[in-house]
């Protein structure tokens, strides 16, 4: 811990890390880019360790992808408490085409390693944000112990105050939460929800409950409003939601008198218009496993006969998910993924086609695994820069019977 060490740095890892080696031990190296020489402190790790984590405090041979970042909080810690040690960004130094270049190759060693899949797939702008900036409408913010509101560090449970945060929407900023005194809570979330006033929402303490925000999706032909909670999920790119529907809608094609899936359901975004889409000849089963994105739902949906929302942790609901059957299937799990258990019951079904939607290129590549063994084989991959400046990015893979 805090050791300098002189690095030549290698292949970008899972997680907004390169991989570097010295003296034949591992080290995973923040803010660099690969072909750099750097000099990194150690941050974790010793001697025995299998790996170090480390940041680099010097660029000694820089990338030609190399940038300045937008945002003062962004790189590693530095002696001036204003300036470094955000956890939030891994590659505001990079180039935007580099940023997508390096998530390219993430989801391709992914596939590769836990799929045993050789592809090459770019990883595609989202539309919404400005360069990579601008983007995030939903903002948890850290309350320190003074009352600040900020950020964490990498791989900290400290609290960073900021000033600044360019990748979030303008509103979220000037709505103040950086400037006020939050003493009493444990954090603070912001929602600047479409063109509805900006929702600041304590968290803990006396905090009262989190409204309850509406958000539109345009797509393909079909809009919808949908109810959420301010502290619930949605995505938080402001074209996101539009185009992971238009997507799986388009590469599901669901038609009149089929059976939906739509596990992981959250709010509705997929089952809504799968509903449509299939009309009172077919049926719609939802299941979330949060009681209140699954109220949201039955609410957003209304009252047909042909959709059913359970709540409920879909391992839990895999008798009822059996009863129903499926001809299409949406995934839309968390980072974890959907597991063994979750894709043998469902491919046991035999739908004609899957649309898994993604947050973890490892998990996905690992179900994928899964569906192979299960005699369905990967028809399509496509990924979505729908968090730039960051080391995250979307996927959805399109399933069908091999």
């Amino acid at each position: 811990m805090g050791r300098e060490l002189d690095l030549d740095i290698g292949p970008v890892g899972h997680g907004g890390f390169c991989v570097a080696r010295h003296e034949g031990q591992v080290v995973f190296v923040r803010h660099t880019l690969p072909g750099e020489r750097v000099r990194a402190r150690v941050t974790a790790g010793g001697s025995q360790d299998r790996f170090l984590r480390a940041d680099a405090v010097a660029i000694l041979t820089p990338s030609d992808d190399r940038i300045e970042p937008a945002c003062r909080h962004a790189g590693p810690p530095t002696a001036d408490p204003t300036r470094g040690g955000c956890g939030g960004c891994d590659w505001q130094h990079a180039t935007l085409t580099a940023q997508r270049e390096l998530k390219a190759t993430v989801v391709a060693e992914q596939f590769a390693r836990l799929a045993g899949l050789a592809i090459s797939v770019p990883v595609l702008p989202v539309p919404g944000d400005d360069a990579g900036l601008r983007w995030r409408t939903r903002v948890e913010f850290a309350v320190d112990a003074h009352g600040r509101a900020g950020l964490r560090p990498a791989r900290s449970r400290t609290v960073l105050p900021i000033s600044e945060c360019p990748i979030a929407v303008p509103a979220v900023v000037e709505s103040g939460v950086l400037e006020r005194d939050w003493t009493g809570y444990t954090a603070v979330d912001v929602v600047a929800a479409g063109s509805a006033p900006v929702h600041v929402v304590p968290v803990g303490g006396d905090a009262p409950p989190a409204p309850v925000v509406t958000e539109s999706v345009t797509t393909a032909g079909w809009t919808g409003r949908y109810a959420v909670s301010a502290r619930g999920f949605w995505q938080v790119h402001p074209g996101a939601a539009a185009t992971f529907l238009g997507h799986v809608l388009d590469a599901l094609a669901p038609q009149p008198g089929e059976r939906a899936l739509d596990l992981y359901a959250g709010v509705g975004l997929f089952a809504v218009p799968l509903a449509d889409a299939v009309g009172p000849g077919g049926s719609v089963l939802a299941v979330e496993g949060d009681p209140l994105a699954s109220e949201h739902a039955r609410a957003t949906a209304g009252e047909p006969s042909h959709v059913r929302v359970v709540t409920g942790r879909v391992e839990e609901q895999l008798s009822v998910i059996a009863a129903h059957g499926a001809d299409v299937v949406v995934l839309d799990p968390p980072r974890t993924g959907a597991g063994r258990t979750v894709m043998q019951a469902m491919l046991a079904l035999h739908p004609r086609a899957i649309a898994y939607v993604a947050c973890d290129p490892a998990a996905l590549a690992r179900d994928t695994a899964y569906a192979l063994e299960g005699g369905y084989r990967l028809e399509s991959l496509t990924a979505y820069d729908a968090f730039p400046m960051t080391h995250h990015v979307e996927c959805i893979a399109v399933l069908v019977p091999g």
